[in-house]
């Protein structure tokens, strides 16, 4: 006769392959619970990951009884397991003893909540006893166990969603958690609590100090008993065992040091620090940014100086703010190296506003990475941008969601580049804001990725991009990222005092301390505020001059709605020789500005910028890998470019919209470009004379910006309805204040000349302070302005009540204050950034590039486009053409070509 299936008279955690000939293995419920303790108890031996958990409870270092005590917990974390519904899922009907009924098939940790809240009082009963420990478990903090229990519901919160207590009960069971054939729940209960009291002695010690009691320490453990159990789950690191071993433990343990030691995992950084130190300490800014023998010999700037050398290593939030092309980004990696170098931080994710941008940076960060460290012990930097990873066939855009099991591991590339939701995991990353931000919304895994990003420097590029949506968004981050030992370092050319003082006065939670108006400063006080400045809780300090100065010749022409007028000017600026670069504030405008310049163009295709020959634009709505060949066409076309790279002569006309302005390196010889805010239109000002460039085409030797502007320079038209707002306004919906918007056209007529970086403190201050706003309204006499002002006050109000529902409340408990933390239903309803919501959809059969012909697999499309139409779930049929190709969705006809997606 043969023995019965092991997995019917043992309980199991993980079995593969699921079918309906049952598992062909099983890996033992206890070796799991033992693997992801042995995990939890290994990553907080990581000097840096230990800090910061300590940190999150307020305590300067976890103690040998509370690490262990902690383990206990993790261990813990899939308990809920031992229940028969769970057990029984994986047998056959054959499986199942003497006729009897298949018991109610169950999970494992919504099934357990009746038992931890008593609503089964008879599982109740026996189940805390039969620990072992369950009266000393509640001793273990001085809040009558309130803390435990805390913790407790945060690990088994592992799969990332916090448990709520009093609701998502699938209601009492009793019946799963009673004896079923060989399996009695009640014995295995006992087995596992002595097991845990073998494992872990020193949890059980009398004399341990009480667990910390701030809810933050409970939300940065439950990140990191996520990673655990995701690295605990690997069968790479941790084959199936399917027989009893009671000395497992050891195992365990060795697997654990193994897997968290693995270079491709980058969490064990003991032995690069040692190759590092040994290698002479931090090297000079010369020898990491020297990307030519000609820059041997480079010296840091103003700026660079200030960020790295004169401001201490210690403060938690340092905003460096200074004009564009002045070498922030180097001011931001030799910062981190000095960090890393003194032990502060063990890594960097570098958060950059977009996709296109984040693939540029990707490349420095590279060079400056192998020139960092030394060879043999250098990380590998992922590049955290969904879409945009050759193989990877995810979802284009930032903010992407991913439900995968975690049961591989590609020894092709770095453990956290495998799912976007391990990408702040990586020891060095680059990619877009959106992940990081991630990491304080309500959707799942949000905790994993706030204690991985935890133990890094968080660099943001152009905060003052942030909307007060993405501000609030960004601040809880942040504020749980500093509350818990982090360091941030923001980057932006034009930063408020507003935002200045919101980022400086965060206190742990995220809020800002005191208000956001106390303390405020007035807008001279504001204006003469030293510019470059590096600035810390501490104050603004005056970084001096970087040697960037320019003078930009500007002026304001009504022609926004004439794109012929347009048109024409940047043609004509393009055959006498000149790289014009035309930012229009919607795709919509951009398409109808590139279809003029072709069409005025006429045999003159030389004037037309392009990709394989294809005359098209720059924007955000093209696919995937279209957007990958745009951005490297765009940095070749007005890139710096040296040598053999040096960008081609004569003149072209580079058509796009936002995509271009932030955080490109590209270099104009003239800039059109559509009224928007004061410094957003700094920042497309960055993009014109970035460079020191020889050779400029007459006439365009000097910085000269055109701003398109509604006819007459009127906005009080745009307070009205309007199809032609182009993103002006209300209507336009991109940028909604006519206030900032009048005071920055104000500006450029009382200004013809704007010295950089000499006037822009002033600039943004006379356009975005909130005195300057106010007094706006009163001078226009209009009671249209104040019901604009009002809407627009509401609406900001609005926006930030939206995040702050969004948000994760790190300063409440998981067991005292349940309620607070628990996450929505719909979760795919957060998003990080408001009105740009994306929607995937299949193609079958694929579409082709327009460019290359390669195959389109799926395509992201604005949610406002489709309303209330039901997505399907099987590929959506195409009709295609030459270079061009459509499809249908609800009687809604989209059409995709060298000018990117829009409707038909």
């Amino acid at each position: 006769m043969t023995s019965p299936p092991a997995y019917t008279r043992c309980f199991w955690a993980k079995a593969q392959p699921y079918g309906r000939q049952g598992p062909e293995r099983i890996h033992l419920l206890e070796h799991h619970l033992a693997d992801v303790g042995a995990c939890l108890e290994r990553l907080l031996m990581q000097p840096t990951i230990g800090r910061r958990l300590a940190s999150a409870g307020g305590m300067d270092t976890l103690d040998d009884a509370t690490a262990a005590r902690l383990a206990v917990f993790a261990a813990l974390h899939d308990i809920g397991k031992v229940n028969i519904g769970f057990q029984t899922r994986i047998w056959t009907d054959g499986d199942l003893p003497g006729g009897r009924r298949r018991p109610y098939r169950a999970g494992h940790t919504n099934h357990l909540l009746p038992v931890l809240t008593d609503d089964d009082y008879e599982t109740a009963g026996w189940f805390f006893d039969a620990l072992g420990w369950w009266d000393d478990f509640l001793t273990w903090d001085d809040r009558d166990g309130a803390t435990a229990c805390g913790l407790l519901v945060a690990t088994l919160s592992h799969h990332g969603r916090p448990l709520q207590l009093d609701s998502s009960s699938p209601g009492k069971n009793s019946a799963i958690w009673r004896r079923y054939g060989d399996l009695n729940p009640q014995e295995y209960v006992a087995r596992v609590g002595k097991l845990l009291r073998q494992w872990f002695p020193a949890a059980f010690a009398a004399d341990g100090p009480p667990l910390p009691s701030a809810p933050a320490f409970q939300h940065h453990f439950l990140g990191l008993c996520n990673l655990a159990d995701w690295i605990g789950s690997n069968e790479e690191w941790f084959p199936f065992k399917d027989m009893p071993d009671d000395d497992y433990i050891g195992r365990a343990r060795a697997q654990a040091e193994n897997a968290i030691r693995d270079r491709k995992v980058g969490l064990d950084i003991e032995a690069q620090r040692a190759a590092f130190g040994g290698s002479g300490g931090v090297p000079d800014f010369g020898s990491l940014f020297t990307f030519g023998e000609s820059d041997a010999n480079a010296k840091p700037n103003a700026i660079q100086r200030a960020a790295a050398l004169d401001t201490g290593l210690d403060a938690p939030v340092v905003i460096v703010e200074s004009e564009t092309g002045s070498g922030k980004t180097e001011a931001a990696l030799w910062r981190f190296a000095r960090m890393y170098g003194a032990g502060r931080v063990d890594g960097m994710y570098f958060a950059l506003p977009t996709r296109a941008a984040a693939a540029q940076i990707h490349g420095r960060v590279e060079r400056f990475v192998a020139r960092l460290f030394p060879a043999g012990r250098r990380p590998d930097v992922v590049l955290s941008v969904p879409g945009y990873d050759a193989g990877g066939g995810l979802p284009d855009y930032a903010a992407g969601y991913d439900s995968s099991e975690d049961g591989h591991y590609d020894r092709g590339k770095p453990w956290a580049a495998e799912r976007p939701k391990r990408f702040l995991a990586a020891q060095i990353a680059v990619g877009t804001v959106d992940q990081a931000m991630l990491g304080a919304l309500k959707v799942r895994n949000a905790h994993l990725r706030s204690s991985c990003l935890a133990r890094n420097l968080l660099v943001v590029d152009e905060v003052h991009a942030s909307d007060v949506y993405m501000g609030v968004v960004l601040q809880g981050l942040l504020g749980a990222h500093t509350g818990a030992g982090g360091y941030a370092l923001l980057m932006s050319a034009t930063l408020g005092s507003a935002a200045r003082e919101r980022w400086l006065g965060l206190e742990a939670n995220g809020t800002t301390a005191g208000g956001a108006a106390e303390g405020f400063p007035g807008i001279e006080e504001a204006i003469a505020a030293p510019y470059p400045a590096v600035s810390t809780a501490d104050g603004v300090g005056g970084a001096g001059e970087n040697g960037q100065d320019k003078a930009v010749s500007i002026r304001a022409v009504g022609d926004m709605r004439n794109h012929d007028a347009v048109a024409q000017r940047a043609l004509d600026a393009a055959r006498a020789g000149a790289k014009v670069l035309v930012v229009r504030n919607t795709v919509r405008y951009a398409v109808a500005t590139q279809q003029r310049v072709e069409e005025l163009a006429g045999e003159d295709r030389a004037r037309l910028f392009a990709v394989k020959g294809v005359p098209t634009l720059h924007h955000g709505r093209f696919a995937a890998g279209d957007r990958r060949m745009l951005d490297q066409r765009v940095e070749e076309t007005l890139g710096k470019g040296e040598g053999e790279d040096s960008r081609a002569g004569g003149g072209v006309v580079v058509v796009g919209t936002q995509t271009l302005e932030q955080s490109l390196d590209i270099d104009a010889d003239l800039l059109i470009t559509d009224l928007c805010p004061v410094d957003v239109l700094l920042q497309r000002i960055g993009r014109l004379h970035r460079h020191r460039r020889e050779g400029r085409p007459a006439g365009y030797d000097t910085p000269a910006c055109v701003v398109l502007t509604p006819a007459d320079g009127e906005l009080a038209p745009l307070l009205q309805r309007s199809s032609n707002a182009n993103g002006l306004g209300e209507y336009g919906r991109v940028y909604v204040d006519l206030r900032i918007l009048e005071a920055t056209r104000r500006l450029i007529d009382e200004h013809p000349v704007w010295r950089i970086p000499e006037m822009n403190r002033e600039l943004v201050e006379r356009a975005t302070h909130p005195a300057a706003l106010g007094a706006i309204v009163p001078e226009m006499g209009d009671a249209q302005w104040r019901e604009h002002a009002i809407r627009v006050k509401g609406g900001q109000l609005g926006d930030g009540m939206t995040a702050s529902s969004a948000v994760i409340r790190f300063d409440r408990s998981f067991f005292a204050d349940n309620g607070e933390v628990v996450f929505p239903g719909n979760e795919e309803n957060i998003r990080t950034r408001l009105g740009d919501g994306r929607v995937e959809v299949a193609l079958g059969p694929t579409g082709s590039s327009p460019f290359d012909g390669g195959a389109i697999e799926r395509l992201a499309l604005s949610a406002w486009w489709l309303g209330d139409v039901e997505i399907p779930q099987d590929p959506i049929a195409v009709t295609e053409g030459d270079g061009w190709f459509e499809f249908s969705i609800g009687g809604r006809r989209f059409r995709y070509d060298r000018l990117g997606l829009r409707r038909a």
